[in-house]
């Protein structure tokens, strides 16, 4: 399995630190953003990755990760969404030659986690799988709508809803299969004006293929500045524990 980073953006709720680089090449403690997502796909064995950018910083990414041989990986390539706003799924549309008609896992380049997601990669066949965490605040989020006779089964995700129906968020962590490209283009703008990541998930709903798992370790996303502040605190209290 192959694995693609979206690491697009204006990030300007984090305005003025993004004024000056991309949001994921900002400092958490004592590493830029980016690695975090990086070293849970090299951690998984996924050492093959396509990095999605955009912005007027794009190019800062190249001087910082390189070829990434550093960081363990093995192929490292770099696509550029040219309208910044376009949405999740529109930067993951881009990663279709990358895929090669694979499978392939998607992180957010701003969500740090210390979960090992090895096991669910390797077991991981078809369709789709969201990785879910409880949090205080989903209506932050994608929210799954659970299905009350089995709580295995998501009927629907609501972004960012005003009343959530669970406690749970959609992280920005996905695997999908090669169909995925497919249900990118059947999707329409938001009235955000964005290609949603959520309707990707929910087309998977609506085929019967969507899986869900949750992670057993620590989380965040670092798209505010509190989120980013809770980060950076996590990640330095437990690189002092160590």
């Amino acid at each position: 399995m192959k694995g693609v980073i979206l690491a697009g953006g204006l990030a300007t709720r984090l305005y003025p630190l993004t004024f000056a680089t991309n949001k994921h090449l900002l400092p958490i403690f004592d590493k830029p953003m980016i690695y975090y997502p990086i070293q849970t796909l090299v951690n998984a064995n996924i050492n093959e990755i396509l990095i999605v950018t955009s912005g007027p910083h794009a190019g800062h990414f190249i001087s910082v990760l390189k070829n990434g041989k550093e960081l363990g990986i093995k192929h490292l390539e770099y696509a550029y969404q040219e309208n910044p706003k376009g949405g999740i799924a529109d930067a993951l549309s881009l990663a279709e030659d990358f895929a090669d008609s694979g499978s392939i896992a998607v992180i957010l380049g701003d969500n740090t986690t210390d979960a090992d997601i090895s096991e669910t990669i390797s077991t991981f066949k078809d369709g789709a799988l969201v990785f879910l965490k409880k949090v205080k605040d989903p209506q932050r989020f994608g929210v799954p709508d659970f299905n009350p006779n089995d709580k295995n089964k998501i009927i629907e995700i609501v972004e960012k809803p005003t009343n959530p129906k669970s406690d749970y968020a959609v992280t920005g962590l996905y695997l999908f299969d090669s169909k995925v490209f497919d249900a990118i283009r059947s999707c329409r703008p938001s009235t955000r004006g964005e290609m949603e990541i959520t309707d990707v998930n929910n087309h998977y709903i609506r085929q019967g293929t969507l899986k869900w798992a949750e992670l057993d370790g620590w989380w965040h996303d670092a798209g505010t500045f509190e989120s980013l502040f809770a980060a950076n605190e996590y990640w330095s209290r437990k690189s002092f524990s160590l």
